[in-house]
């Protein structure tokens, strides 16, 4: 994974680029009608019921659009919340308020879907020893918050990007030429770039799992769309050799069974592309 330093990077440029597409050159409602030293208060009001997460990161924008606003925490992330909570209270310029509402809420909103989501899976793997990751399928700009949230909600992060893990995938390995030749390709280009790099690969069969197995340097196997029994084997083949994990349409309903196949991890990307956001407001009080 990348390092915290990057991740509060990647952190920040979200935070940049949120203030610039939503205020612009200023946000004219509040310039129009509310004076410059004007003082105000807001609540962070839930209207939902789930798992709220975000609270850190609002306090980061908050922190860049004015460091005088002051934030009161009442609820934490990874916290269940219910219609009617207050979250927190933000005190101070009512123009810096209302300029980091809306990325506020935005990001609250789709960060505690991902929490609600992912606590729901991670509960149903509860005593399985598996735990639930995240993919890269993600929205475009938002990946930082979006895997900060699946790790609020009880999952665990993936690879952040291309970069930070080597994942070789069915278009990789048929390029390539085949499974043995894109491993030992892989191996080559880490060892002459001096990078130190996991290598995860997608297995199709029991045949390329046998095939992975009699390679180099593979720290996990990818289990792609394997039944019940399929998995069962392949992991008995794998035995402790490298990690393993399961994926492909993996849902509530099979998520338990997966995992009671032994499996190390189980990787879905629908807790982060099929989540409804958390309705949330913030209210002048």
């Amino acid at each position: 994974m990348i390092s915290e330093a990057q991740f509060q990077n990647e952190l920040q440029l979200i935070i940049q680029n949120g203030i610039r597409e939503d205020v612009g050159d200023g946000d004219h409602s509040s310039l129009a009608c509310i004076p410059a030293t004007a003082q105000g208060k807001a609540k962070l009001l839930v209207k939902d019921q789930g798992i709220i997460a975000g609270v850190e990161f609002a306090k980061m924008i908050f922190n860049y659009v004015d460091k005088d606003l002051k934030v009161e925490t009442f609820i934490q992330d990874g916290t269940p919340v219910n219609y009617g909570d207050v979250v927190f209270h933000v005190a101070g310029s009512s123009q810096s308020i209302l300029k980091s509402e809306r990325l506020v809420l935005n990001a609250m909103q789709r960060m505690s879907a991902i929490a609600t989501k992912t606590k729901a899976f991670a509960d149903l793997l509860e005593g399985t020893g598996t735990k639930v990751l995240d993919t890269r399928k993600t929205t475009p700009g938002i990946r930082a918050i979006e895997k900060w949230a699946v790790k609020i909600g009880g999952g665990e992060n993936h690879r952040f990007a291309l970069y930070d893990m080597v994942m070789l995938k069915d278009n990789h390995i048929d390029f390539a030429g085949g499974i043995t030749k894109a491993i030992q390709k892989t191996n080559d280009y880490l060892k002459a770039n001096s990078l130190d790099l996991k290598i995860i690969v997608e297995a199709r069969n029991l045949d390329e799992v046998r095939e992975i197995l009699a390679s180099q340097n593979v720290y996990r196997i990818l289990l792609d769309n394997f039944d019940y029994d399929t998995t069962r084997t392949a992991v008995a083949l794998i035995g402790t050799q490298c990690q393993t994990e399961s994926s492909g349409n993996i849902n509530e309903k099979t998520i338990r069974s997966y995992a009671e196949c032994g499996v190390n991890y189980i990787s879905s990307g629908a807790l982060t592309h099929s989540v409804y956001n958390m309705d949330l407001s913030l209210k002048a009080i």
